[in-house]
């Protein structure tokens, strides 16, 4: 390699494969730890969930009240997805009410 040039090709070409396996390999990374953050977060929910209903279940029966089975059938799926969008909705009405509250006192 006594041209310069050529040398300066090879060199730029050599960075360049260097950078791009670098990328490649903190990409894949990334997304590696970001598909096994979002599989934890799902379980952890899902484990909160089931120990919400599990203490809602005991305090109810404790109090007297009939609960339904503990099994998942498609009727207590539905219930529990129809009290989730209820309280979706009184949330977003008390937030909205707070807004006006904060907005009229200023």
């Amino acid at each position: 390699m006594n041209n310069p040039l050529v040398q300066a090709f090879f060199v730029g070409r050599a960075v360049a494969e260097v950078i791009n396996e670098r990328l490649e390999v903190a990409i894949t990374d990334a997304l590696s730890d970001l598909g096994k953050f979002d599989a934890e977060a799902r379980e952890q929910m899902r484990q909160f969930t089931e120990e919400v209903l599990e203490r809602a279940n005991r305090a109810a029966e404790a109090a007297g009240h009939s609960t339904p089975g503990s099994g998942s059938s498609g009727v207590d799926a539905v219930d529990v997805q129809a009290t989730i969008d209820e309280l979706r909705a009184e949330i977003a009405l008390l937030r909205n009410e707070l807004q006006r509250y904060r907005s009229s006192s200023v």
